[in-house]
C-alpha cells in the first residue's frame, strides 16, 4: 500500500516504515505498563515518604 506524492513518486505506507513500526510497538508496550497495578510494597514506601514529609513540615512550622 502506498500513498501518491505526485509526479510519479509514491510514499511507503506507515506499515512499511520501520520507525512507524517501532513507534507502534513502543506505544503498545507503554499502554500495557500503564495498565499494570502498582505493587503493594511500592505503595507502602510512598506512604512512609508522605508521613516523613508531613512530620518534617510540622517540625518546620513550629520553629
Amino acid at each position: 500500500m502506498t500513498d501518491k506524492l505526485g509526479a510519479g513518486r509514491e510514499r511507503p505506507s506507515r506499515t512499511d516504515n520501520p520507525n512507524a513500526q517501532i513507534a507502534t510497538k513502543l506505544r503498545a508496550l507503554y499502554l500495557s505498563v500503564q495498565e499494570e497495578a502498582i505493587p503493594d510494597r511500592f505503595l507502602d514506601l510512598l506512604e512512609q515518604l508522605d508521613a516523613v514529609e508531613r512530620q518534617s513540615s510540622m517540625t518546620d512550622a513550629t520553629e
